[in-house]
């Protein structure tokens, strides 16, 4: 089976964390049987904000994407087209990115004949697909950006959906969300992540550590007990953008809440956007800047290693569709704190242990919630546990590539 991948959102030279998870499932699916290629709808044109900031050296590089590379051993073409700036114009960029996805559709196939294609997002890439190849099986990837909030393209995001032969939905919520577009058949299939062969940090090993030293004798489990948490003391973890659905101030005021109880406390962020003047400036007022870190964004193994280097993931995102940055995170041994009532952490709950849920946009609670765990090692460690065995249960690349390469049967059977 020949599958041809189109994305927006996908690794490049100026961003390679930039739509990770949709190249980790790509590669799922060709290890679980199916051939593929990558076709990254790529503008070589810089943001807005870019130009305004007469950055140069942002301007350079994002023009400077070679037009092909390989990645993990999978052949990428990064397809170049132009359109309107993006604040007025980014439901029309399937429309734009059309006529050139035609003629690279066409060459492909001759040396590709692939039978179907998969598109991350409705739009643009579903949008590209469904306008330049209408006869192609069009599976499309749903990962919460198209269905959440309301959209001035929501007719092309309807017209897709009711176009796709088949729509993945990264959890049930989204899924219910895409029918209620238009989508005919919906199916959910969670992101994953990788597991390494134990945890070597976090709570989870700290606590293996402290019961195996306990094993052998008084002394040697209470020295082992004193080093159970990270040097520094209890940590917190964000890997996000800095953009306001994911509630970062919430964090920082939870902080503000917990230093006198937890004075050793930190905090670490990893991630860039918008938001990070207004949330420095805002650490900065709540007399808690010194306690936290601000790493930036990292390569992708650099983010997760952070995330599962900490006592607790905590992230009380709204509109969360999914969050990959959780089942990484709890991947590693490592308790997870995310809002109730959202699609993605409330699945990731129903599915095990691991993971606390709290009221979103309620600093308070979410202070209640941390200093709880910090205060009770033995959960915490406990948790730790919980959390990789959920994920080695539902969350790992692994299962998402077999059922990605079955949804691919199900489809061209159909």
């Amino acid at each position: 089976m020949k599958v041809l991948v189109v994305a927006e959102y996908y690794p490049r030279a100026e961003h390679p964390a930039l739509g990770i998870w949709a190249h980790r499932q790509t590669l799922a699916a060709r290890d679980a049987g199916a051939e593929v290629r990558v076709l990254v709808l790529y503008r070589p044109l810089p943001p807005l904000a870019t130009l305004r900031k007469l950055d140069l050296r942002g301007v350079r590089r994002a023009v400077s994407q070679p037009r092909r590379t390989q990645l993990d051993e999978l052949q990428i073409n990064y397809l170049r087209y132009l359109s309107p700036p993006r604040p007025w114009s980014y439901g029309s960029w399937g429309a734009w990115a059309a006529p050139v996805l035609r003629q690279a559709l066409a060459r492909l196939h001759a040396s590709f004949p692939f039978d179907l294609v998969h598109a991350h997002y409705a739009v643009p890439a579903g949008d590209a697909v469904r306008r330049a190849a209408a006869q192609t099986p069009l599976v499309v990837s749903v990962h919460g950006g198209d269905v959440h909030g309301d959209h001035a393209d929501a007719g092309t995001i309807r017209a897709t959906l009711a176009h796709a032969r088949l729509v993945l939905a990264n959890s049930a919520g989204t899924a219910r969300r895409c029918t209620e577009r238009g989508a005919r058949r919906t199916r959910v299939i969670h992101l994953g992540t990788d597991l390494p062969t134990e945890p070597t940090r976090g709570p989870a090993a700290a606590g293996a550590r402290a019961e195996a030293a306990a094993g052998a004798g008084p002394e040697a489990g209470a020295e082992a007990t004193a080093r159970a948490g990270p040097e520094a003391g209890p940590t917190l973890v964000t890997v996000a953008d800095l953009v306001g659905r994911k509630r970062h101030a919430d964090v920082l005021r939870a902080l503000a809440l917990l230093r006198e109880r937890h004075p050793e406390i930190r905090y670490v962020i990893v991630g860039d956007g918008p938001e990070r003047a207004r949330l420095r400036a805002l650490a900065t007022s709540l007399g808690v800047e010194r306690l936290v870190r601000w790493c930036g964004p990292l390569p992708h193994h650099e983010a997760v290693a952070s995330a599962r280097a900490g006592s607790l993931f905590v992230l009380p995102s709204v509109e969360e569709a999914f969050g990959v940055a959780y089942v990484e995170a709890m991947g590693g041994g490592v308790p997870v704190v995310g809002c109730r009532g959202e699609d993605g952490p409330r699945e990731i709950a129903a599915a095990g242990g691991g993971i606390a849920l709290v009221p979103p946009r309620d600093p308070p609670a979410l202070a209640a919630q941390i200093d709880a765990l910090l205060n009770d090692p033995v959960r915490l460690a406990a948790m730790g546990r919980e959390a990789r065995l959920t994920v080695e249960r539902e969350f790992t690349w692994q299962q998402c590539g077999r059922q990605t390469v079955q949804a691919y049967h199900d489809v061209l059977g159909a």
